[in-house]
């Protein structure tokens, strides 16, 4: 198994081998050289990391070659989807960058044409109406050594099967009371090429089409079907689905058209580290409360990454970083935190913001008084200017930033030492100041008036520089600090220890009086920030008039890959 790790610098970015084999069909002049893809998501979810790096692919391809991509949603089982999903979807899709214009379908666009295509198959002897229960099919269906047995009903004359199917269209029948199967090769050594399901009969209301339909087509029918009317021509799918491209393929070839052929083409899914990828695993997560929504920025759905402060862009080089592979392998989410981290670092404002605040007050500094020192917005971009903090005697700075007895590697402030705050000052601590309990409460200092601007008017050096903002301007704000959702690098790869089991206890810390500088003040939803020495922030939604709330996206470096080396 491969493990692919956060790069130190850019890697370069690997042969796609389906560019190669498209390329080899535009040379061929198939399909009149054009190059036509989809994204096929089921609405029965929110998407995740891994249907972005399908997305990434199958509409970056498109681009690729000057082509067109659609968005079609398989809506088949209407038991589990909902309009929730397909809007949840579309937004997805367009915040990763992509436009599909008016290239968006649904499976039910097709129902019709669908079950005409059915009868078409029974009218020639290719599909029929079988009364056994699942188990039985399940049953007769052999084992990869051994064929199957063919269903008693495999003989039903053409009009008998033409009147059945009718009927259960009509809906003569009960749930799972009848199926209709395309007839195909029991002996097969392909288990999906023995006598597959076409039709189940499920009386569902369906989210589009109401109550018109109670016989709904399987995905392995539908599929290929819809991919044929769209006019697509590389149909590209994660690995799970290449023993069932033989049957894509049957259904297909029996739409008698010689000049176009759709192709399907099979990439290796996204496995990540401390994340579980399965729809129904994120589903119970969420029903069960283990997190707050879809949307929770510890979910490794879009939604969630968008909302912990995730880019676009971010995700897109990360889809490019990791390429495609035929080979099933497990990526490092630290090579997902690095790209955010690589984008952020050349995009985001610049500010400063404590977390666990202790107060300083600068004892030699004139009450009332503000000085408005220049602060970088972003060192990584000039263009980006400056900006003015408010500089006054009562400060705050990080908790940890302050030791009373420091061990001799500690250079930040302590008694009697002098440190930097950042674009303002040189500080010395006078005074520490306790309350009854002997906690540190306050820090009495002086400060140099001819530092200003963080520079040493006599060519003295001190060895730390501090962040800091002022505790009378800054604005208040909640931080909630994420973490990985699980400590385990394959939370789903125990099969006798549930998943849930190594849930990270320590994945949300919620700080509730935090101080950044007044910059902010008017910041929205998924505006991003460096707090600087801290980490990438952005603005959650639930931001109010009253309460400025901000999650942290990512630290600036990944702290488990120093604890794991340990």
């Amino acid at each position: 198994m491969t493990d692919k790790k956060a790069p130190e610098k850019e890697e370069v970015v690997k042969t796609n081998f389906i560019h190669q084999q498209i390329d080899a069909d535009l040379a061929e002049g198939k399909n009149g050289n054009r190059v036509h893809t989809r994204f096929p998501p089921e609405p029965n979810g929110y998407l995740h990391i891994g249907h972005a790096k399908s997305i990434c692919l199958n509409f970056g391809t498109a681009e690729k070659y000057n082509g067109l991509y659609n968005l079609r949603f398989d809506d088949t089982n209407p038991s589990k989807e909902e309009t929730e999903y397909v809007e949840s979807i579309k937004e997805d899709v367009r915040w990763l960058g992509f436009d599909w214009g008016d290239r968006e379908f649904f499976a039910s666009d097709y129902f019709d044409k669908l079950y005409d295509f059915a009868v078409e198959l029974i009218q020639n002897g290719l599909a029929y109406v079988d009364d056994q229960t699942p188990e039985e099919i399940s049953a007769q269906r052999g084992t990869p050594t051994r064929p199957g047995t063919e269903s008693p009903f495999r003989t039903r004359s053409v009009e008998e099967n033409l009147d059945l199917f009718a009927r259960m269209k009509a809906g003569e029948f009960q749930d799972g009371e009848k199926v209709l199967r395309a007839k195909v090769d029991m002996a097969s050594p392909n288990m999906h090429m023995r006598d597959p399901i076409m039709y189940r009969i499920m009386h569902v209301h369906h989210h589009r089409t109401g109550d018109k339909w109670c016989i709904y087509p399987m995905y392995d029918y539908a599929h290929g079907q819809s991919d044929f009317w769209e006019g697509i021509t590389h149909s590209i799918c994660t690995l799970e689905f290449e023993v069932h491209r033989p049957l894509y393929d049957w259904f297909v070839d029996h739409l008698k058209d010689a000049e176009y052929r759709p192709r399907q083409i099979e990439f290796a899914r996204l496995n990540l580290s401390y994340t579980v990828m399965s729809k129904r695993k994120l589903l119970e997560l969420v029903k069960d409360n283990h997190v707050n929504g879809w949307d929770d920025p510890r979910m490794p759905t879009i939604s969630g990454l968008r909302r912990r402060g995730y880019t676009p862009t971010s995700i897109r080089n990360f889809a490019d970083r990791i390429g495609v592979t035929k080979t099933n392998g497990m990526i490092d989410v630290g090579l997902l935190e690095h790209s955010v981290r690589e984008d952020l670092n050349k995009s985001a404002q610049r500010v400063m913001g404590v977390l666990n605040p202790l107060k300083v007050v600068i004892t030699n500094f004139p009450e009332g008084e503000v000085d408005m020192v220049d602060a970088i917005n972003n060192h990584e971009d000039e263009s980006a200017g400056t900006r003015k903090v408010p500089f006054t005697r009562e400060l705050y700075i990080e908790r940890d930033d302050f030791m009373e007895e420091p061990p001799r590697k500690f250079f930040r402030l302590a008694p009697g030492r002098e440190v930097r705050l950042r674009y303002a000052y040189f500080v010395t601590c006078q005074e520490v100041v306790k309350d009854e309990n002997g906690e540190i409460v306050e820090l009495r200092c002086t400060y140099d008036p001819d530092s200003r601007g963080g520079k040493s008017p006599d060519g003295r050096k001190v060895k730390a520089t501090l962040h800091w903002v002022s505790a009378t301007e800054a604005v208040e704000a909640e931080v909630r600090l994420y973490d990985r959702l699980f400590n385990d690098m394959d939370p789903q790869g125990h099969k006798e220890v549930d998943f849930k089991e190594f849930m990270n206890a320590d994945s949300l810390q919620i700080l509730p009086k935090c101080y950044v500088e007044p910059f902010v003040k008017d910041a929205k939803a998924l505006d991003h920030f460096q707090f600087e020495r801290l980490g990438y922030f952005n603005v959650d939604k639930d931001t109010t008039a009253e309460k400025l709330v901000f999650n942290r996206t990512v630290a600036l470096r990944d702290s488990w890959a120093k604890a794991n080396k340990k």
